[in-house]
């Protein structure tokens, strides 16, 4: 374990009714232990990624109409699985030939245009938009997180957090079949919602060759409905309150159980104080992946603070080296 930037976080003042840091310390956060899988967990997750291997993106990329000097912008579109059609963007570079690929997951608040000061200029930059959310928006599916992360809660085949892991599967499909020379040399970076996504969708995705986390969500279900929050999780547990019950459908689609079965090389930056995304579940999340990982702790997440701006640039930096040349960071393990 790599563990960087660990100072004592500093007071933080909030208006919140409850303390974001939960009352755990860093070392308290690092003894998390993630939750036990259902026996069928590794099959369900296994033939989920088998049906959205064989869909077809059709993906379509047209000029964004807008310029930028590192990236040539496209629009993106491409059919996902159910029949959604998922909008999004695509950074291709203009200097270097396309040597790898990543797609990025945003968070809750879904996405207004990509992020351009991701530091990898040979790679072609994938911002999808998962179902319901942003240029994903469809009939019939809410785009408020507290009604998105709701819907179809109670069958596990039908829950919108599945749709949204075949989103970034489908997503890897279309960057690998429109740009050949990022095949088998592709990276997952997601924030928050995305984080949480990236998570359940990485450990069965052999094309997945390493992955970064942001405060991810999702993580150990059960300390997430019991800590209070102003993030999706409340939605949740208002739900939980009114049904009598933990949806058994949340064992599924628990983000630190999936990290269990990570083969591949990842990043996490996990916060010390954040009121949406409560830290024991980012850390349950970085606690329960079993080999090479590293952790970036930052003071707080979905907040701001002293020293965000600087914290976002070390960040950056360090996401610069741990996706670096090193052939073993950007190929497949075997």
């Amino acid at each position: 374990m790599d563990s960087l930037n660990t100072s004592p976080i500093m007071s933080l003042d909030h208006g919140f009714p409850f303390d974001p840091t939960y009352g755990y310390d860093l070392d308290a956060l690092l003894a998390v232990i993630p939750p036990e899988p259902p026996a069928d967990f590794a099959a369900f997750w296994s033939a989920r990624y088998a049906r959205a291997r064989e869909q077809r993106p059709a993906a379509e990329l047209r000029p964004a109409g807008w310029a930028d000097e590192r990236f040539e912008v496209h629009d993106l579109s491409y059919e996902s699985t159910g029949g959604m059609r998922i909008g999004g963007w695509v950074l291709a570079p203009r200097r270097l030939p396309v040597r790898r690929g990543f797609v990025i997951g945003h968070g809750y608040g879904g996405r207004e245009g990509p992020d351009l000061d991701l530091p990898f200029d040979d790679a072609v930059l994938f911002f999808p938009c998962a179902r319901g959310i942003s240029r994903s928006r469809c009939a019939g599916l809410p785009e408020a997180p507290n009604e998105h992360v709701l819907w179809g809660i109670d069958d596990r085949e039908r829950y919108v957090l599945g749709g949204c892991v075949d989103d970034v599967w489908v997503a890897v499909t279309a960057l690998e079949e429109l740009f050949p020379g990022a095949r088998g040399r592709v990276g997952y970076l997601g924030i928050s919602f995305g984080g949480g996504i990236g998570a359940m969708a990485v450990p069965w995705d052999e094309r997945i060759a390493s992955a970064h986390y942001n405060v991810p969500s999702f993580g150990h279900q059960a300390l997430r409905l019991s800590l209070p929050t102003i993030g999706s999780g409340e939605a949740v547990q208002r739900y939980r309150q009114q049904c009598g019950h933990i949806p058994e459908t949340l064992r599924y689609y628990d983000a630190a159980v999936a990290a269990r079965f990570t083969t591949v090389p990842v990043h996490v930056a996990a916060a010390l104080f954040d009121p949406v995304v409560a830290p024991p579940g980012q850390f349950a999340v970085y606690n329960a992946l079993p080999d090479e990982k590293r952790l970036f702790v930052l003071d707080a997440g979905h907040f701001d603070y002293p020293r965000r701006v600087e914290q976002q640039r070390m960040l950056l930096a360090e996401l610069e080296q741990f996706f670096g040349c090193d052939e073993s960071r950007i190929s497949p393990l075997v």
